[in-house]
């Protein structure tokens, strides 16, 4: 009876001592799902060519393939700045882990659109001011015809102080062209690619996402010698599509790189004080970010 009872705890301790052994302890980094993450970061810009339509009481005419830029900083204090952090061209991005592999966010896109003031564009349409408004030097009718966009001393970010010429037209969405949105984005630990041993040191995942959401720009625009309208104002929509690589160190801060297209409608861009006076456009963008963050759970 005694031998039974000795085979019997001793049969106990060894399944224990197994089962300790075959429980891999679990990694914070393994799973994601309600976590939330913060992310903030710069961005450079490109843009596809836009036929701008631009339009009011006395005038209705479209510049034929506007080339436009955006407006770096570079690498500044300005982007940890509390002070200045909208001027730079920054990302802004709050999410939330609804599973392991997927999140939904909500962010801004701080973008800056300039255009190339530097170029000669085909305008088409007519424009017909009151002959005591300094924009009637450009009365007339255009049919596909050549503009200089440098004309009347207009240079990009707006007339030098004490200038007296009447530019035919400055336009920029550099307070800026704010494109904000939601995404659903998915999440995949790749970190056994590197052969890495333990993910709550270092972790690297790959992250693809796609977003929609309104843009929200303050349009800077000189008109025919106009006074500019100098407000935010909700301009029309946009959708985009993502890509980029993670990577966690201690589990709860990241560096992120992605690349981000989309394609951008504005139909309502106020340009003057006058509400009659609107702009249109529709164009594409591409996006390329750099940014830091923090994962956690509450």
């Amino acid at each position: 009876m005694k031998t039974k009872i000795l085979f019997f705890l001793l049969a106990c301790v060894s399944l224990n001592t197994f089962a300790q052994e075959e429980i891999p302890v679990q990694k914070y980094a393994a799973h994601n799902k309600g976590k939330f993450f913060v992310m903030w970061g710069g961005n450079r810009e490109s843009y596809s060519k836009s036929d701008v339509n631009f339009r009011g009481k006395d005038y209705n005419f479209t510049v034929d393939n506007m080339s436009a830029h955006d407006k770096p900083k570079g690498w500044h204090v300005d982007y940890v700045n509390p002070v200045n952090m909208t001027i730079p061209q920054t990302n802004l991005r709050l999410g939330y882990f609804f599973s392991d592999h997927y999140s939904v966010t909500i962010g801004v896109d701080h973008m800056k659109y300039v255009m190339t003031q530097n170029q000669i564009a085909n305008v088409t349409g007519n424009i017909n001011l009151p002959a005591d408004q300094d924009g009637s030097i450009y009365n007339g009718v255009y049919n596909n015809t050549p503009v200089d966009m440098s004309q009347g001393g207009a240079v990009e970010g707006g007339m030098p102080a004490g200038s007296t010429g009447t530019p035919f037209l400055i336009y920029e969405h550099t307070d800026g062209l704010n494109y904000i949105n939601t995404e659903v984005s998915r999440f995949d630990d790749v970190s056994k690619w590197f052969g890495l041993p333990n993910i709550d040191k270092v972790q690297i995942n790959l992250t693809e996402g796609l977003g929609i959401g309104l843009l929200y720009p303050k349009t800077n625009t000189t008109l025919l010698g106009k006074e500019r309208h100098d407000d935010f104002h909700v301009s029309g929509y946009g959708v985009s599509a993502k890509a980029g690589l993670n990577i966690t160190f201690f589990k709860h801060f990241y560096i992120q790189g992605e690349l981000k297209g989309g394609y951008i409608n504005m139909q309502d861009i106020r340009t003057t004080t006058s509400s009659e006076d609107k702009a249109s456009q529709d164009f594409f963008f591409f996006q390329r970010i750099i940014a830091v963050g923090g994962i956690f759970r509450i």
